[in-house]
């Protein structure tokens, strides 16, 4: 692999074989791709840019004043996410980044916070004109196309959605407004993002023209994902990895911004419910499984994960 695959999906509602086929020979290799074809509205698009420079441009203290709570939502300042759970470098320095994080937002009768659902709970918003609209927008397009890109990725699997459909009917899903400051230091353990995979079933990602992004090819090497205007960045996370035994490849990345400018990225991510156990799938055929995962429950997962890596949740690993 020496560049990262462009797949159109113009056809993406006819389940084409064709379109499968491209699906399954990106996904089982690269574990990345370009999505051209989408259908989401550029406006969108350049709309959730706009709040997020809108936002990373406020004062800190506003943005401080909608600081990250413990359902996950509002602002992650720098030097506060550290990837400690990563297995590809040895992270000891945070991610050189600041964000805005949103989710699925869920009002007091919806049935996972009566539940207690992790996570489940109502987004915080900034005192700024415009920006809950333009986000709320992009995150609801992307939920849609996203529910749509992950039948199409279990059908290129072999898999029945059917079987699937549970851990997807209220998906956790996560936007996140990333802002990297030109980063000074030349060394070579700070990242804007730390070598990782993605822990969820799939990312959509659109960023600027400045780039940044690297995947990981087979071999261990490093190459470019520079931005294809039009295009998403979209790759498999470790859930649905799981959830096709192995036949998606949840795949290493990592950004690195030596250009001296602001990057600015969007990536969206569409998990399995927190409520839900995530199981290899018995409809997925035996001549694409590359092994078996025992099943894990994703919220605790979540709670695992988010309190190794964040100051904020630092206590949940050890919360009841």
């Amino acid at each position: 692999m020496r560049e990262i695959p462009v797949i159109d999906v113009s056809d993406l509602d006819k389940g084409s074989i064709q379109l499968h086929d491209d699906i399954l020979r990106a996904y089982s290799g690269a574990g990345f791709a370009y999505i051209a074809g989408h259908g989401v509205p550029q406006d969108l698009v350049a709309g959730v840019f706009e709040a997020s420079r809108r936002f990373h441009a406020l004062p800190n203290a506003d943005k401080m004043a909608v600081a990250l709570d413990r359902n996950h939502r509002g602002f992650i300042p720098i030097d506060t996410s550290t990837d400690r759970t990563s297995t590809l470098a040895d992270v000891t320095k945070p991610n050189q980044s600041e964000s805005f994080m949103m989710m699925r937002d869920a009002g007091p009768g919806d049935p996972d916070v009566q539940a207690g659902v992790f996570l489940a709970g109502a987004n915080q918003w900034p005192e700024l004109d415009g920006f809950r609209e333009a986000v709320t927008a992009y995150h609801d397009a992307l939920t849609a196309f996203s529910r749509r890109m992950v039948d199409a990725m279990l059908h290129a699997a072999g898999a029945a959605p059917d079987e699937a459909a549970p851990v997807f009917e209220r998906p956790t899903t996560w936007l996140r407004l990333l802002h990297y400051p030109p980063c000074a230091s030349a060394s070579d353990d700070v990242y804007g993002s730390a070598p990782h995979t993605d822990f969820g079933a799939i990312t959509v990602l659109a960023q600027d023209q400045v780039g940044g992004l690297q995947v990981m090819t087979p071999d261990g090497d490093w190459i470019d994902a520079p931005p294809i205007p039009g295009t998403f960045v979209l790759n498999v996370g470790d859930m649905l990895h799981r959830m096709t035994h192995g036949a998606l490849k949840s795949t290493p990345h990592r950004v690195i911004n030596r250009t001296g400018r602001e990057r600015y990225s969007c990536p969206f991510f569409f998990d399995p419910s927190a409520a839900q156990t995530v199981r290899s799938l018995d409809s997925v055929p035996e001549r694409l499984r590359r092994k078996t995962f025992e099943p894990i429950h994703f919220g605790d997962f979540l709670r695992s994960e988010l309190g190794a890596s964040y100051d904020q949740h630092s206590d949940l690993q050890t919360a009841t």
